[in-house]
């Protein structure tokens, strides 16, 4: 029996885009490239026989629901006497619950500091507004806009009023304070997280830093 398989029947070859596969050796000339016809059906969707059971962490979860942002504020200058702040400020009129993720203190060198976290207080100086935020999830076409504003001041006098001073942190020069809270700080409209620089230990020495945050907005259903 012959080896030879005949080039010119439909049944053993096909094209795809005038571009044939190489699958065999006897092609009439170099150019060619060709595979043998395949009668089995296209691949189908079956449901498996295992049910599947996934974790998935909140923040991966609420990024798909389009939900979370990151931000930060830069050149957050300060010292010599003077503070300085950044904060995620809830609007009165958002929608949404403020929860808080993630916030991080970087880039101080030049001296160690002390970082004041503020619920609901009202901070010194003029808020000024970062364009440095974000959605997570850029899948979303527009992307969405968070409701929730981040706001900072610079070189400011005086403390925060109001509100609660929750707790505080201290870092030394060329450190990093990360805190995760896995949103479990939650602040409705008209509320805010503030993060409070200064350097009290070495109040004649001018510094700054960066401030970051991560949050995710829940939107507030009114069942009344």
């Amino acid at each position: 029996m012959s080896n030879n398989i005949n080039l010119n029947d439909s049944k053993n070859f096909y094209e795809v885009n005038n571009l044939k596969y190489p699958n065999i050796t006897n092609c009439p000339n170099t150019s060619c490239m060709c595979f043998m016809h395949c009668n089995l059906p296209n691949p189908s969707i079956f449901t498996p026989s295992i049910e599947y059971q996934v974790s998935i962490p909140i923040n991966l979860a609420k990024s798909l629901e389009g939900k979370y942002f990151v931000g930060y504020a830069d050149n957050l200058s300060f010292g010599k006497g003077t503070s300085t702040w950044a904060r995620l400020f809830n609007p009165p009129n958002s929608g949404v619950n403020l929860h808080v993720t993630v916030w991080t203190i970087s880039d101080i060198s030049e001296s160690p500091f002390r970082a004041q976290i503020w619920f609901n207080a009202i901070p010194p100086g003029v808020p000024q507004e970062s364009s440095l935020v974000t959605p997570a999830n850029l899948a979303f076409c527009p992307p969405i806009s968070p409701k929730v504003k981040l706001q900072y001041a610079t070189n400011v006098s005086g403390d925060p009023v109001g509100g609660v001073k929750a707790f505080v942190r201290r870092g030394q020069p060329e450190t990093t304070i990360v805190d995760d809270e896995q949103g479990k700080f939650i602040f409705p409209p008209g509320g805010s997280f503030l993060v409070f620089l200064s350097n009290p230990e070495t109040p004649n020495v001018a510094a700054s830093g960066r401030v970051a945050f991560g949050w995710w907005e829940e939107p507030i259903c009114n069942n009344k």
